[in-house]
């Protein structure tokens, strides 16, 4: 299989994280995406032109982070990206919704800002600051929740890669006033899937 990314693509690293998590490094490649270019040669591939893609053995591709993890959760035969039967998979549904939200908002704020000066909007700028600071405030409480303090699943590791979109966006200071959520980033951090995503050169 391969995988096709952007090196800053939050949603590529939380799929390079999980292929770390699950151990198949060896299993899928790899690849830098060239998006947002006329007549790309990715858009052979993916003719939408959005990262992460999967190209999977069978010659079929897909899109979208949640469901790459998905597909690779279920064929390498572990529950990380499936949700509990009953009242807890439906929390944990809640709380995946609000983790989307915050990783969205911020997606669309970092690709504001790799525009150019002159074609960058003050106005939407603007608008995914203040939902962030909104957004972080919800976390600051959501932190506590058993689902986020257990056994690693897909809203922890979604999070983990919100959070660390700080790096890319100087403006997004997520860590003040939240002292829960600093302690939580701190120790998902230790991880070694996640170390090693991070210090992953591409």
């Amino acid at each position: 299989m391969e995988l096709f990314v952007t090196k800053n693509s939050p949603y590529s690293k939380l799929v390079r994280g999980l292929i770390y998590e699950l151990c198949i490094k060896d299993r899928v490649r790899v690849s830098l995406a060239k998006t947002r270019t006329i007549n790309s040669s990715y858009y052979a591939t993916n003719p939408s032109g959005r990262v992460p893609y999967l190209l999977r053995d069978d010659g079929l591709g897909m899109e979208d982070s949640d469901l790459i993890c998905e597909y690779l959760c279920t064929i390498f035969d572990s529950n990380l990206w499936s949700y509990p039967d009953g009242n807890e998979g439906l929390e944990l549904l809640r709380l995946h919704g609000l983790c989307r939200s915050y990783i969205d908002g911020l997606s669309v704020w970092l690709r504001e800002i790799a525009r150019a000066p002159a074609e960058q909007s003050s106005v939407v700028i603007a608008h995914e600051l203040e939902r962030s600071k909104r957004m972080s405030e919800v976390w600051e409480i959501e932190i506590n929740n058993p689902l986020m303090q257990g056994e690693l699943n897909r809203t922890q590791l979604t999070l983990f890669w919100a959070l660390e979109i700080e790096k890319l966006l100087p403006c997004f200071n997520w860590r003040l006033g939240h002292p829960k959520l600093i302690k939580w980033h701190e120790e998902i951090s230790t991880r070694p899937s996640l170390k090693m995503t991070n210090y992953e050169i591409l």
